[in-house]
C-alpha cells in the first residue's frame, strides 16, 4: 500500500484518541465538580477497565463474523462513533440539567459507562483494519503511523480546557457545574471524532469475504482447522513463564497508573495552585447517630441544608433575628438564596456565628437595617429550640411553583435541638478558579507526558537489554510520582510528568514484545487475548482500593491527602521495576517481530 492509503486506514484513531485523552484527563474533575466525595473517586474508575476487558474481545469475535455494504468492521465504528459523539456533549453537562448531586453523579457514572464502552468500539476496528489489510513488510509502518495519530490526538485532547481558557472562555462555573471550558472541549472533541469517521467511511473500502480469505490464506471449507483446542483454564495451565512474570510487572504497573489518572487533578489543585477547601455537611447527628443526607428538611417544608450546604436562616442584629434570603452588607451580596455567596478566590463572604466586617450598611430582603454593634449571620439548627422533626431526603426537587418535592425520605424525631450537630467533610472547593486552573494545567502535563513517552521511544532501542532499559524506564517513573506527590511548583511538575513518560513509552512497548517473542505454539491470538487481563485487571483492583487506602490516611474533618496516593503510585512501578529481572528473556527473539509487537501495544 501507499503511504496514503496506510494513513487513510488508521487516520480515525486521531479522532478517537482525542475522545479516549479528554475521557482520562477530566473524569475526576468533572465528579469531584459535581460533588463526588474524593475517597469515591477511585470506585468511578473501574467502568473504563471494565468496559475494555469486555467490549474489546466482543467487538473483535463479533466483527470476524460481520459483512454487510458497510464492510467487516466498519460497521462497529460507525456504531461506537455515534454513540461517543452523543455521549460526549452529555458527560460534562452531568452538573447543568439541575440534578440533586446524587443523581447527577449516577448521570455522569451512565454516560461515563456509555462513551467507555464506544470508545472502545470504535478504536478496535482500526487496530483490525491494519491486521486484515496490510502484509507482513508494512504492518510495522503501519503500526508507527497508527502510533503517531494516538499520540497527536492524546496530545490535542489533552490540551483543548488549557488553549480555551487561554484564548478567553470561562474557566469557572457556578457551584456544581462543570466550566465552558471543559464543556466545549468535549464538544469540539465529539466534532473532530465526527468529521475523522466519515473521513474514514468515504476513504475505506473493506475487501468482501472472498478477496479477504483469498489475500489471507483463509480456506473457507477449513475455518475451523486452525482454532486451538483447550479452554482458557488449559491455556493457562501451559502459558510459558513469560506470561506470568510480565504480567506481574504489568499488575504494579497499571496499580499505578490507575491512581495517577484518579488523584492527578486535586494533587495539582492543592500542592501546585493552593486551592481552598471548602466544608460540607454530609448530614446531621442526633445523639452521636448520624443521619447522611445531601438534602435536609426541618418537618417537611423547610429545606435547611442544599447539595450539603448549611442554608442561612436570617440575621441577627444586637440579638434582634432578621429572617432572610437575601443579604447585602456595604453594597455586596454575601448571601442570596439562603446560600453564602464566595469571591473569585473561592473564599466565603461571611462565615456562620463570626461578625460580619464592617458591616456599616445591611440590607435584608430588601430593607435597609440599622447596625450597630454585632452582626452575625445564623444557621437554622442555632435557632432551633426544643423538639421538632427533621427529613433527609434523597430527591428534592424544585417544583414549577417553586415547592420541595420530597422522595425517598426518612423522618426522625428530635426531642431536643442540642442533642444535634451538623457532620461535616472538608474538600477542595471545585468551584474556585485555582481549582479549574490547575484541571487545565493538568492537561498540559499530559501533554508533555505523552511528548517525553514519544521521545523516549526512540532512546529504548538503544538499549542492549530489553530488561534493563524496562527497569530503568519504571524507575524514572516511579521517581516521577513521587516527585508529584510533594512538587508544588506548576512548572518543576514537568520534570516529573516526563519522568512519567519514561515509564509509561516502556510499558507500551517492552511487554507486548517480550511476550510474543516467547510463544512458540499457535495460540499467539488467544494468549494477547489474556495478557489484555494484565492492564485491566490491575487497574479495577487499584479502584476497588483506591477508596479504602485513601480513607486508612484521612484524619476525620481534615482534607483528604490525595497526595499520598502519587506516593504509593510511585512505590508499586518502583516494585515493578524490580520484578523485571524476574522475567526470562527468549535467547532468539527477531526485530520485525519486536518492532510489530511495539506498534500493537500502542493503546489501552
Amino acid at each position: 500500500m501507499s503511504f496514503g492509503r496506510l494513513w487513510d486506514l488508521s487516520f480515525g484513531f486521531f479522532g478517537v484518541q482525542i475522545a479516549y485523552a479528554l475521557q482520562s484527563a477530566n473524569v475526576s474533575r468533572i465528579f469531584t465538580t459535581i460533588g463526588a466525595d474524593p475517597h469515591d473517586l477511585s470506585y468511578f474508575w473501574i467502568l473504563p477497565p471494565l468496559m475494555g476487558l469486555i467490549v474489546q474481545p466482543i467487538v473483535g469475535i463479533m466483527s470476524d463474523r460481520t459483512w454487510n455494504r458497510f464492510g467487516r468492521r466498519l460497521p462497529y465504528l460507525i456504531l461506537g462513533a455515534i454513540i461517543a459523539v452523543i455521549v460526549m456533549c452529555l458527560l460534562p453537562n452531568s452538573g447543568s440539567f439541575h440534578f440533586t448531586v446524587s443523581s447527577a453523579i449516577l448521570f455522569g457514572l451512565v454516560a461515563l459507562m456509555l462513551l467507555d464502552t464506544s470508545i472502545n468500539m470504535a478504536m478496535q476496528p482500526f487496530k483490525m483494519l491494519v491486521g486484515d489489510m496490510v502484509n507482513e513488510d508494512q504492518k510495522a509502518k503501519a503500526y508507527s503511523i497508527q502510533s503517531f495519530l494516538c499520540n497527536a490526538g492524546s496530545v490535542m485532547g489533552y490540551i483543548f480546557p488549557f488553549l480555551l481558557g487561554w484564548i478567553g472562555l470561562k474557566n469557572v462555573a457556578e457551584s456544581g457545574v462543570v466550566p465552558p471550558t471543559v464543556i466545549w472541549s468535549f464538544y469540539i472533541g465529539a466534532g473532530i471524532l465526527l468529521l475523522c469517521v466519515i473521513y474514514s467511511l468515504l476513504r475505506i473500502k473493506e475487501w468482501p469475504p472472498a478477496v479477504y480469505n483469498e489475500y489471507n490464506g483463509v480456506d473457507e471449507k477449513n475455518t475451523d482447522k486452525g482454532k486451538s483446542e483447550g479452554n482458557v483454564l488449559t491455556l493457562l495451565k501451559n502459558a510459558p513463564s513469560t506470561f506470568w512474570s510480565v504480567g506481574l510487572v504489568q499488575f504494579f504497573c497499571w496499580f499505578a497508573f490507575l491512581f495517577l489518572w484518579t488523584y492527578a487533578t486535586n494533587t495539582v489543585a492543592h500542592n501546585a495552585f493552593d486551592t481552598p477547601a471548602t466544608q460540607t455537611v454530609t448530614g446531621i447527628s442526633v445523639n452521636g447517630k448520624a443521619y447522611d443526607s445531601k438534602y435536609i428538611l426541618l418537618n417537611d417544608s423547610t429545606l435547611i441544608v442544599d447539595h450539603g450546604a448549611v442554608l442561612v436562616a436570617g440575621v441577627e442584629v444586637n440579638s434582634t433575628f432578621y429572617p432572610a434570603s437575601t443579604v447585602v452588607a456595604n453594597g455586596d451580596t454575601i448571601v442570596k438564596d439562603h446560600i453564602i455567596l464566595r469571591n473569585a478566590e473561592g473564599v466565603a463572604k461571611a462565615e456562620f456565628g463570626k461578625e460580619i466586617a464592617d458591616s456599616k450598611t445591611l440590607t435584608i430582603d430588601g430593607n435597609t437595617v440599622e447596625t450597630p454593634g454585632k452582626t452575625t449571620l445564623c444557621d437554622y439548627l442555632s435557632r432551633l429550640e426544643g423538639s421538632f422533626k427533621l427529613t433527609m431526603a434523597s430527591i428534592v426537587a424544585q417544583g414549577e411553583n417553586g415547592s420541595l418535592q420530597v422522595e425517598d425520605a426518612e423522618s426522625i424525631s428530635v426531642d431536643n435541638a442540642r442533642d444535634c450537630k451538623y457532620d461535616t467533610k472538608t474538600v477542595l472547593n471545585a468551584a474556585t478558579t485555582q481549582y479549574n486552573d490547575a484541571g487545565n494545567w493538568l492537561g498540559l502535563l499530559y501533554a508533555v507526558q505523552a511528548i517525553g513517552s514519544v521521545v523516549w521511544a526512540l532512546v529504548l532501542p538503544m538499549f542492549r537489554s530489553k530488561k534493563l532499559s524496562y527497569s530503568l524506564s519504571l524507575l524514572l517513573a516511579a521517581v516521577g510520582f513521587i516527585m508529584f506527590a510533594f512538587v508544588t511548583s506548576k512548572w518543576v511538575l514537568f520534570i516529573a510528568f516526563i519522568l512519567i513518560g519514561c515509564g509509561w513509552s516502556a510499558m507500551l512497548a517492552w511487554p507486548f514484545t517480550i511476550l510474543t517473542n516467547s510463544l512458540k505454539s499457535g495460540n499467539i491470538g488467544a494468549y494477547l487475548g489474556l495478557f489484555n487481563c494484565t492492564i485491566c485487571l490491575p487497574q479495577i483492583i487499584a479502584a476497588l482500593a483506591g477508596g479504602w487506602i485513601l480513607s486508612l490516611l484521612s484524619k476525620p474533618g481534615e482534607l483528604a491527602p490525595e497526595y499520598m496516593m502519587m506516593l504509593i503510585a510511585g512505590v508499586a512501578i518502583g516494585v515493578g521495576a524490580l520484578c523485571v529481572f524476574i522475567i526470562k528473556e527468549p535467547k532468539n527473539d527477531g526485530n520485525a517481530k519486536a518492532q510489530e509487537a511495539v506498534g500493537e501495544s500502542e493503546n489501552i
